[in-house]
């Protein structure tokens, strides 16, 4: 065993437990049971290697139980003194997360093992050091791939997502409303683009990720388009809307009816109250009229001649051709002749590694909101499966496409059992891993989402959620679910958030990082290859926090 040079920071020793249901610490009588909290990162050292757990529960315990019959009636007299630490005393729970065989030097690039055993008997545990977080998480000095995203409760030291392990996967970020959701989501959007990780499609249906949006006392925040001018574009479906907050407006966003097809607005039943019928008509009709289905429906779908045509009933399209209305008055929608193929020039930056925020300003309707996303992530799933297809095909004259993350939020809107079988969103999900897309979905409905989709996210970022249910699915498939149940209901709510699966060698609470100006600051001087001195002071916005 490697022996410490101080046991100041030793909080207790084990003295029960099992591989199956963790770890029993007694704590210290030096150490008071209020400063032991759920979520706490500590390491036990065994003999042959070190034990890297998180504290799950915290009990109160006594040596005999006749004590408590009679307790002392002044907490701070001197009889409660003798007592504490000796015939009562704290229990606590660890959950074995990983271990790692004692090194001769912390380096970053030991092996990381699955705990396969428990430490002895009165094996010390101890709050973990700085240089023991970053022989777990990494840190942003040992390559481009770690990005700092926040630090363990009651420490500095940072915790690092393993970005190029982020991309490789779909990924999730919940809480409940007001936990701060959105600032998680940009402060792992900023991490990608800084470090060129991926090329981003941002559906920011509330208009917080452009240039300007604003945290949970109202007060502005930079936008990604402030943050990184010459890496992020901004499209919009409400030109008016955007241009009132946002210096240069990218992209006026309108849709061509020859751009719709019948499978865009199959995921529009419930919102069109259209039928069964009425999906094969479209069918019929995209069968006769091709591109053109939808535009000859709307001009032609009542008359019989037109029924007679096609080979539908005439009440059957007149039927449809009413309800299809609504899509060609949207003021984003206009004929073939009219359109500006917005969504071809959205993808061309997408393909030049230009990250894309699209803004839906008032134009916050489902209808809307599924229309867009439809239409866009479908030319998404043509075009990247070509495009992995010609590398896959020849590797070595190909260079290998720069992966995509598509961010949604009310993910559960696309992502529920009914659509998540029927959008693009849901075969991205379950399929276009391999040919570089994923998504970053943003929900406080977890719940809401298709249980296979839920199964397919690599890494989820975890804000405070209350409903049982939520917090069920978001442990869906996670070992040790039981024991990261009363962590993750333990968390404040604000910034702080659990994180665990694929981009973390394990999960740990940590309180998020600042979106401030602090932060922009840092981001910047990554960008430029700068290493930043965390000893100087930074300008510190205080109305960027959550």
């Amino acid at each position: 065993m490697k022996q410490r040079t101080s046991d100041t920071t030793k909080i207790g020793l084990i003295n029960n437990g099992s591989l199956t249901e963790g770890l029993l610490m007694r704590v210290s009588p030096k150490i008071s049971v209020e400063e032991i909290r759920a979520g706490t990162f500590v390491v036990v050292d065994g003999l042959q290697n070190q034990f890297f757990c998180m504290i799950t529960n915290v009990k109160l315990e006594a040596a005999n139980q006749e004590i408590l019959q009679n307790p002392p009636q002044n907490p701070q007299n001197i009889l409660n003194s003798v007592l504490a630490g000796n015939q009562t005393f704290a229990t606590v729970e660890l959950k074995p997360m990983l271990m790692l065989p004692y090194p001769k030097e912390l380096d970053g690039t030991e092996e990381i093992f699955p705990v396969k055993t428990i430490p002895p008997h009165f094996s010390p545990v101890f709050n973990a050091r700085e240089k023991e977080v970053s022989r777990i998480f990494g840190s942003e000095e040992l390559g481009e791939k770690f990005f700092n995203i926040g630090k363990p409760l009651e420490m500095e030291t940072p915790v690092c997502l393993n970005l190029e392990k982020f991309v490789e996967r779909s990924n999730g970020i919940f809480g409940k409303t007001g936990t701060g959701k959105t600032f998680l989501t940009r402060i792992a959007l900023c991490g990608l683009i800084s470090r060129n990780k991926a090329v981003n499609l941002i559906f920011d249906m509330h208009s917080e990720y452009g240039w300007v949006g604003s945290n949970e006392s109202g007060n502005a925040v930079k936008g990604l388009k402030q943050i990184f001018p010459n890496k992020v574009v901004v499209a919009t479906l409400d030109p008016e809307t955007t241009r009132k907050k946002t210096p240069k407006v990218d992209i006026d966003v309108t849709i061509s009816l020859d751009e719709i097809e019948p499978e865009d607005i199959f995921s529009l039943a419930d919102e069109l109250k259209l039928n069964e019928t009425a999906l094969e008509t479209m069918g019929l009709l995209q069968a006769k009229f091709k591109e053109n289905w939808l535009e000859e429906l709307l001009n032609n779908g009542i008359t019989k001649e037109f029924a007679t045509l096609v080979g539908a009933h005439n009440e059957s399209l007149g039927a449809l051709a009413r309800k299809l209305l609504r899509i060609k008055s949207l003021p984003f929608v206009a004929t073939k002749d009219k359109a500006d193929k917005s969504f071809t020039e959205i993808l061309s930056c997408l393909k030049n590694g230009k990250s894309v925020v699209l803004e839906f300003g008032r134009r916050t309707n489902i209808l809307d909101y599924l229309l867009v996303s439809n239409i866009l992530t479908r030319k998404i799933h043509s075009s990247y499966t070509t495009i992995a297809e010609d590398y896959y095909a020849n590797p070595e004259k190909n260079t290998k496409p720069t992966p995509l993350v598509i961010t949604i939020e009310e993910a559960h809107r696309f992502l529920n059992p009914v659509t998540a079988k029927q959008t693009a969103f849901g075969m991205i999900a379950r399929e276009m891993r391999k040919y570089f897309v994923t998504l970053l979905v943003v929900d406080q409905r977890p719940s809401g989402i298709y249980d296979e989709v839920l199964s397919q996210l690599g890494t989820r970022i975890t804000a405070l959620l209350n409903d049982e249910k939520d917090i069920a699915a978001v442990l869906t498939g996670v070992s040790g679910a039981v024991s990261l149940r009363s962590v993750l209901a333990s968390l404040d709510t604000k910034q702080q958030a659990l994180i665990l699966g694929y981009a973390v060698p394990m999960p740990v609470v940590i309180q998020t990082r600042i979106f401030d100006e602090k932060f922009y600051q840092e981001i910047a001087q990554t960008e430029k290859g700068v290493k930043i001195d965390k000893s100087k002071p930074m300008k510190n916005d205080v109305d960027g926090v959550f």
